[in-house]
């Protein structure tokens, strides 16, 4: 589905990401770690076109040359994110913030009730339809965060990109999250691709993990793999994992 080849992105000589490349294929949950600083936003900026990468890069989603298509198009073509800052539109409603996704995160002419019932539909499906007619910025942060899931999905996509989305949150609320996240996989078919730095939500949630250090990917493995990758617990996990 994603096929990420030689992708390098330099800021003034300083090397963020450096000749990265792996696959995501449909129906995985791909986790992405390693410490602050290693590449994993200005990678997930590159793949979604906010950043173009160097002379040489490679990004190709369901076929598409994703070099060849302007930013907001990358979510029409069904990629679709997250950001590690929510992004709600506070000043609307829960509703209102979930039609945004269908009625922009797609090619399609669709009328508003059309994309009004893929918002209810998104909105059931994370549990917050009750909440439909409140004004966004009134959420607590973990449903404001279920909210930017439930925009993307309206979005109808087939692969969805998680920028620490549990940051912040309790531990009940990491773990439900976490069930929304192998939901959208087992119960919608998309794939997800996933930063995080809160070890058991992500370990016990994603079938495989790729860790960066200093914007090189240096382990791809399933989470076991990962846990007794010598080089991964060095860089980043530690001994308390």
């Amino acid at each position: 589905m994603l096929e990420v080849s030689d992708v390098r992105k330099e800021f003034g000589g300083l090397v963020a990401v450096d000749d990265v490349s792996f696959e995501i294929d449909d129906g995985e949950i791909v986790g992405l770690i390693g410490p602050n600083g290693a590449g994993k936003t200005t990678l997930f900026n590159t793949i979604t076109r906010v950043l173009t990468p160097e002379e040489g890069s490679s990004i190709r989603f369901n076929g598409q040359d994703l070099l060849e298509v302007k930013t907001h198009e990358v979510a029409q073509l069904g990629l679709v994110r997250t950001f590690q800052i929510v992004r709600v539109f506070n000043e609307m409603t829960v509703l209102e913030n979930a039609i945004a996704g269908a009625t922009f995160g797609t090619t399609e002419s669709i009328d508003r009730e059309t994309a009004r019932d893929r918002a209810m539909e998104s909105l059931e499906f994370l549990g917050l339809a009750e909440h439909a007619e409140m004004d966004a910025g009134a959420l607590p942060l973990a449903q404001k965060k279920q909210l930017e899931m439930a925009r993307v999905l309206a979005a109808d996509p087939n692969l969805i990109m998680l920028d620490e989305i549990a940051s912040g949150l309790t531990p009940n609320e990491v773990a439900e999250l976490s069930e929304s996240i192998e939901r959208i996989r087992d119960e919608r078919g998309i794939s997800v691709f996933w930063i995080e730095h809160i070890m058991d939500a992500i370990m016990g949630t994603v079938d495989r993990l790729l860790v960066l250090q200093s914007g090189e990917l240096i382990a791809d493995g399933t989470p076991e793999e990962i846990r007794d990758d010598d080089a991964v617990v060095e860089a980043y996990l530690g001994s308390a994992v």
